[in-house]
């Protein structure tokens, strides 16, 4: 398949990027600076700059791309407001799907998340207003939102999961969640969609 990652340089977005070479996709890697997406170059990666804050840039990037994998967060001196520019981008762009990482115990998931996450959460303000805004756009758009756990650098989980809303388990604390099984998660979605327009919760065990 020909995938587009958004956000390609970062921690989560790196780790979308080498297993979609892994599993032998075609690879448009999207960021602000390509030079920062440390990967050695490949005959299948392609890497491309645009800025959420310019659609246009971003449209143009996902030119050719069946699917598109977003790892976007807020980085330093970004103000709220960037996820909701990414994910508006994205749906106007009008990829043939949207495969989106947001938070767990955010919009949808908040209830199934329990109270003292929901309470840690609204700390945030504006950052939660943000997630919640482009979690809602994404979905409009058809797409799957994946709400993570906190997120590790552990290894891929042997034993991992994708469940829906209604298979969230019921912890006082999500679990913490590898970037590499969100990853992985995230690309089996993209590969076989089973939960468009829907909420989907990488699991570990």
């Amino acid at each position: 398949m020909n995938l587009a990652i958004l956000a390609a340089s970062g921690a989560t977005g790196l780790a979308l990027t080498r297993q979609a070479l892994e599993r032998g996709h075609t690879v448009t890697a999207i960021a602000r600076t390509p030079a920062r997406i440390s990967l050695p170059d490949h005959p299948r990666l392609t890497r491309v700059a645009a800025d959420v804050h310019d659609p246009r840039s971003v449209e143009a990037a996902l030119r050719g791309s069946e699917v598109v994998l977003s790892g976007l967060g807020v980085a330093k001196g970004d103000g709220p407001g960037t996820l909701t520019l990414g994910a508006r981008a994205l749906a106007d762009a009008g990829p043939g799907r949207i495969v989106w990482l947001g938070a767990y115990g955010t919009g949808p998931s908040a209830q199934a998340a329990g109270w003292a996450t929901r309470t840690l959460l609204k700390a945030m303000g504006a950052e939660l207003a943000d997630k919640v805004t482009a979690d809602a756009t994404v979905l409009a758009a058809g797409g799957t939102v994946f709400h993570a756990g906190p997120l590790s650098n552990g290894p891929l989980s042997p034993d991992r999961r994708t469940v829906g809303l209604d298979g969230a388990p019921r912890r006082f604390f999500p679990a913490r969640v590898s970037r590499s099984t969100v990853a992985a998660a995230m690309l089996d979605e993209a590969q076989e969609p089973h939960r468009r327009g829907q909420v989907a919760i990488p699991l570990e065990h």
